[in-house]
Parts: C-alpha cells; structure tokens; sequence
C-alpha cells in the first residue's frame, strides 16, 4: 500500500504536471476538432449569407448590377401562308416556322437606391443587337394576324349591335384587314397602326394606350420605366432577391387570392442560397402577369463541372381552371377560361386576348396545335422552361426562358372582317431567352465556394483529431513510462518499518541520533 501511495503521490508531483496537462490539451483538441466539424456548416452557411447579400461595393452587388453574361434571345415566328384561303374557304390555317432570329443583350441596373428596411430599388435596362448568326434578317416579310384589329373585334363581342357596325365600317374605310404583312423587325420592335392611331385621336384620355405603334417587343429596346423593389437579403437571406414592390404596387389587383397575386418571386438570376430538392422557386415576370413556380427536375453540371439543380415549371402550372381548383383564382371573370396549357395575360395587356403557352402547345391540350397545319409536336428538350441552379449560393447557372404568344380569336358576325374567322387560339411566335453558361471567372470560384468548404472541414477537424489522439497518447505512454520508473525507484529503495514519508526522502546517514 505504502508502494503504491508514493506511486500515486509521484505523478501528482511537479515534474508529471506538464504530462497530464498535456493529455487534457489532447482531449480538448479532440473535443474541438468533433464540435468544428458539427458547426462547421453553420459556420460556412453564415459566411455565405453574408457575402451574397446585396451590399454597395460587394462582389455580389457588382454582378448583380452588371451581370458578366450575354444573355441571347431566339425567336421564332409563325408566317402564315395560306391567309386567304383560311378567311374564304375555312380552311385550317398552315403556319410557317422562321428563325431563329438571334439577339444578343446586354442587361445593367439603373438608379439604384439602397432603402433602410433591407431593400434595393432599381429600374433595368436591356439593349438588344441584332445578331448575324440569325437564320434570316430583320427585312424578311412575315403574314400575321393583326393583334390590334383582332384584339379589338373580340372586346366588341358584347358592344351594342350599332357599334359592332360603326366599327365594321371604319375599318372598311381604313382598309384593316385581319391579317398584316410586315417585316420582322417590325412586328418585334412596332410599326404604325391605322386602328391605333386613329383609337389616339378619338379616345377619352383616360382610356387611351400608353403607346401608338404596335410591336409584340414595342417600348423593351433600352427603355427601363418600370421601377423594382427587391430584398438585399442583409436582414433576412431568405427572401434574397425576392420581389417587395413593382411600381409602388404591393401585388399584381388582378387575381382573387394572395396567393396567385403576389409579387414574391426572383427576376430569375439569383434566388436565397442554401437551395434543396424541396424548395419550390418563384420567378417573378410582369408580362407574365404572375409568378411562376419551378419544381426540381434534375441534378446537372455546368462547363466549369459546377454542381447544381434544374428547375422547371409543374405540368399543371397553366392547367385549365375546371379541372385544378388553384388555377380557378387566375380566372377572376369565370368561364369561359383558357383553355388546358394556356394562361390568359389580357388584364395585363389593355384587355388584349393573349394568351401565353410554351412552344409548341408543350403541356398543352393537342386540339390547341391540331387547329393549325405547320407545328411539329412539341418536345421537352427543345421546348420546356428551365433555370439550373447552383444551390448553395442560389446562382443561376443556365436559363431558358421559353414562352409561345397566342391570339385568342373570337368571331363576330356583326364585323364582316372577321365574320368568317373561326373561334381559335392563334400562334403568333415564339421566343427562348436565357444564358448558356456563366463566365469562367464566375463559376471558378462558385466552384471554389462548393469544393473547398468540405475539404476545409475535413482538413482542420482531421489535423486537430488527429494533433488530439498523437498528443494523447504520447502524453499517456510518457505517464506510463514515468510510472513504471518510479515503481523501480521506490521498490529498490524500501522505507523502513515505522518512517514517515517525509523522513523517507531524507537520508538515514543524516538523521542524527535517535532518541
């Protein structure tokens, strides 16, 4: 017992200190090491938040300001060849697909004013050119139907018979005729109209158009009057990006329920990080007339082999308003509403009967494309909306904004025009706007923002387990090694019979007489 207590009182003593200090440093670096690989995201997740939001001077405010891609516009047009044949014989309209005609843009933000409730208020600017890679030119002569006069004619269907009349006739003297031949950079960019001009003339002012040409992209080509609101994402990250306000408006006041008129979705560039499989993305478009949602498809790759996440539309996100009970809101007047694949956006075109579909009638009911001669079946690969987003940062990666413009044409026996013109939804053209790939610059270093966080949690929480266990257990063979060496010590030296352990470190020789 005696052995064992001088042991015991040897590795309490000053020269062993440093040892047990050690092996406590060691179980502490283990403990360290297992809470910063734990924290680690949350550590990393902060870090994100912090350099994505939108702060004047930050990286993220300059891309966002000047985005560093070249976004390119596709349209393709429906040239109609038999416009004649359709109005006299009823026979089915054959549509000519052409293009594409390619446009290359640049995009910026314009007065930009940062708000004090973590908000950012801006207007946009796109400048579209013209590109010589085009399958044909902005000269080429297309036969559409003239929107103005048609649009006109289907708002007249409940006017008094006297006025359906008087209309006939003025556009009998104008020479108005439900189908234009015009150039292509006409129909996009506005040509004049007779029935608008003379609608600038004789219209009380308060009703009258904001504009008086006609063009399907009329007043988009370096003009930016609309004024935008969006969250920095400084004092919530999860409504980064997201619309606040559209013009001062808090809401589309179109649709019969908060849910369908409200304005919170992204311009489709940036969305909140820290994106799953679950989220569900709101793209926010005002000639859309809505914000349309994004499901999760698919994990995909960029060029630069950055991970991310596509997103496309559900296929019922423009279903038929009778048959899905959410779509019933978008139809505020009752049916008649549109028709199955097809979203009516005449309240947010001066009551104009457009229609929007994606190319091809995709998702659409097939008697929408079996009306008209011309259009191949649609294919998703060729025709589908997407956005590839990388889901940490909440990046766009890839777009492809895909969206068909139809007419939906009444007929009107009282207006010999079109007193022969069938009740049909029209094709007009179709468009895909979006980016192929963002610069190398960019997706270096979103690649970097992905790969080198686990290879730093890995790399520190590993060296400090890893410093832990060698400090550890070269601190614990030490006390072992020690431990052995005073059992020698103490067994070749035995106290004698009776010594205290004060005495016994004294040496016998010195002590003295006894007493």
């Amino acid at each position: 017992m005696r052995v064992q207590r001088g042991i015991c009182g040897k590795l309490q003593g000053g020269f062993l200190r440093r040892w047990w200090a050690a092996v406590g440093g060691g179980v502490l670096m283990i403990i360290f090491a297992a809470v910063l690989a734990a924290l680690f995201p949350n550590i990393m997740e902060v870090i994100i938040n912090h350099e994505v939001a939108l702060r004047n001077g930050s990286r993220a405010y300059g891309w966002w300001k000047e985005p560093p891609v070249v976004p390119r516009m596709n349209i393709y047009i429906y040239n109609v060849t038999n416009a004649d044949e359709f109005l006299n014989n009823g026979a089915k309209p054959i549509l000519e697909e052409l293009g594409p005609y390619i446009y290359i843009q640049k995009w910026d933000k314009t007065n930009v004013v940062f708000n004090g409730n973590g908000t950012v208020t801006y207007n946009v600017r796109k400048r579209f050119v013209f590109s010589e890679e085009s399958s044909g030119s902005e000269d080429d002569l297309v036969v559409v139907p003239n929107v103005p006069m048609l649009s006109a004619t289907s708002q007249s269907r409940h006017a008094a018979r006297f006025l359906r009349l008087a209309m006939a006739s003025i556009m009998d003297i104008l020479k108005i005729k439900p189908f234009v031949e015009v150039s292509v950079g006409q129909l996009l960019w506005g040509y004049e109209d007779p029935l608008l001009k003379l609608a600038k003339d004789v219209v009380p002012k308060e009703q009258k158009l904001p504009y008086d040409q006609f063009g399907l992209l009329y007043g988009k080509n370096s003009t930016h009057p609309d004024r935008y609101t969006i969250f920095t994402g400084e004092s919530d990250i999860t409504k980064y990006g997201m619309m606040n306000r559209w013009n001062g408006k808090d809401a589309f006041h179109h649709w019969t329920t908060d849910d369908c008129d409200t304005l919170m979705g992204g311009d489709g560039s940036i969305f909140p990080p820290h994106i799953t499989k679950q989220t569900v993305l709101k793209v926010f478009d005002k000639d859309l007339c809505r914000t349309l949602p994004l499901i999760f498809k698919e994990e995909v790759n960029t060029s630069n082999d950055v991970p991310g996440y596509r997103f496309v539309p559900p296929k019922d996100v423009f279903g038929a308003a009778d048959r899905i009970a959410s779509q019933q809101c978008f139809c505020p007047d009752g049916p008649p509403c549109a028709p199955e694949g097809t979203f009516n956006v005449s309240l947010c075109q001066y009551d104009s009967p457009i229609l929007l579909s994606f190319p091809h009638f995709y998702l659409a009911d097939p008697a929408l494309r079996e009306s008209v001669i011309g259009i191949s079946p649609p294919e998703e690969e060729k025709h589908q909306f997407f956005i590839d987003v990388q889901p940490l940062m909440g990046t766009t990666l890839k777009a492809r904004a895909r969206v068909q413009i139809n007419l939906a044409v009444s007929q009107v026996r009282d207006i010999k025009q079109v007193a022969t013109f069938p009740d049909i939804i029209f094709p007009i053209m179709w468009f895909e706007d979006g980016v192929d790939e963002l610069p190398i610059h960019v997706t270096s270093l979103l690649k970097m923002a992905v790969d080198v966080p686990p290879i730093a949690r890995a790399a520190l929480s590993g060296a400090l387990a890893a410093g832990g266990i060698i400090v550890l257990i070269g601190a614990l063979i030490c006390l072992a090694r020690a431990a052995k060496r005073q059992e020698k010590l103490h067994l070749s030296n035995p106290l004698p019979p009776g010594t205290s352990m004060k005495q016994g470190n004294l040496n016998p020789a010195f002590q003295g007489p006894t007493k």
